[in-house]
């Protein structure tokens, strides 16, 4: 069989690039290029990080990625274990009557318990749940009473605070795990795995998440998920920022003058949502809690309420549509150049007029 490490590392060899710069110019960590080539999938995140760099990489050599992938496929074919009674001998022909005819009856009886299922579950309503259905994701807001869903991809889910303002939680992955992004970082949750959650960084249990249903093959099938949030979770936020954490507008450090986009008399906590059209390697750092570095594609969406500041990293600035949610306004920011590596921060500062403005730094 045909290597596509094999053919990725002649043809990029044939236009005369070496991994550094190949690194630089496709925005890929240079191991996970050498990992490609050498087709060891053990320096990747997950299986669905090396497809998409893999993809990325074929095209950038102007090879066929189909066929790439094609390749991988069938390699990830080949090194799969057999299933364990492939060689178990046939059984007589007479026994297949006795065998067919319960089968038929059990399959029947089957299907039926699951249509019933089914029509109960689409009959049913959640008194606790508000759902807004939309072209790309849907949102629902949660409440004291526990939330039982099938979610899928892109879906948000709102916590209400006392301020009128809301926590926005964004599922992230939905194949073999249960991923979503939340301010204090991303969790990701097992097939029947039940978690505790701390949303807002304060170490301590914000809601519970059980995930009662996730395919290992299908992404578009969602994951049934069951959350109760923690008493408190919505009656006593972090919605007002204490002014010692906010630094001066004297205190600013960088060689580019930074943007006001909005002005208070105190300082709370804003919304930031990222879309991504392209592939973008992207890393975030809110408030003060560690960075956290992860691989979007087209059609993928990041969320985050930090409290007072949070620090973005993009690999390819072109990429990334990023909107800014305070005080129930929203901010579009200016989308940079094609292949631009791009660093600010987005945070809260005091200035000498006693205002607190919310503020785009970019970074050296």
């Amino acid at each position: 069989m045909e290597s596509y490490g094999e053919l990725l590392r002649t043809t990029r060899e044939s236009k005369q690039l070496d991994l550094d710069r190949a690194s630089r110019e496709i925005s890929i960590e240079k191991r996970y290029l050498a990992g490609l080539e050498e087709e060891d999938n053990s320096v990747f995140p997950g299986d669905a990080y090396m497809v998409g760099f893999l993809k990325n990489y074929a095209d950038y050599l102007e090879l066929d990625s189909e066929f790439i992938l094609k390749l991988y496929r069938n390699k990830q074919i080949q090194e799969s274990p057999l299933p364990q009674g492939l060689y178990e001998p046939h059984r007589p022909r007479y026994f297949l009557p006795a065998i067919i005819i319960p089968s038929v009856l059990l399959v029947a009886v089957v299907v039926t318990v699951l249509i019933l299922i089914n029509v109960k579950k689409k009959n049913k309503t959640d008194d606790g749940v508000v759902v807004a259905s939309g072209m790309k994701s849907r949102q629902y807001e949660l409440s004291d009473k526990k939330f039982t869903q099938r979610v899928y991809k892109g879906d948000q889910l709102f916590i209400p605070t006392e301020n009128d303002g809301k926590i926005i939680l964004t599922v992230r992955d939905t194949l073999s795990a249960f991923g979503i992004d939340t301010p204090s970082g991303v969790y990701y949750i097992e097939l029947a795995e039940e978690s505790e959650l701390d949303i807002n960084g304060d170490n301590a249990s914000d809601m519970i998440v059980y995930v009662s249903d996730i395919s290992s093959t299908d992404e578009s099938r969602g994951a049934e998920v069951s959350i109760l949030l923690r008493h408190g979770v919505a009656v006593e936020p972090t919605s007002v920022v204490a002014a010692e954490e906010i630094p001066f507008a004297s205190e600013v450090k960088s060689s580019h003058p930074y943007k006001v986009i909005h002005e208070d008399n105190r300082a709370y906590p804003f919304t930031v949502n990222a879309s991504f059209r392209g592939p973008c390697l992207f890393r975030d750092r809110v408030d003060n809690s560690h960075s956290v570095e992860s691989y979007f594609a087209r059609g993928d969406l990041f969320t985050a309420t930090p409290r007072n500041g949070i620090r973005l990293w993009m690999s390819n600035f072109n990429t990334v549509k990023i909107t800014i949610i305070a005080d129930s306004k929203s901010f579009d920011l200016d989308i940079g150049a094609a292949g631009q590596i791009f660093v600010e921060d987005i945070k809260w500062i005091k200035d000498t007029d006693g205002k607190y403005k919310l503020v785009v730094i970019e970074l050296d």
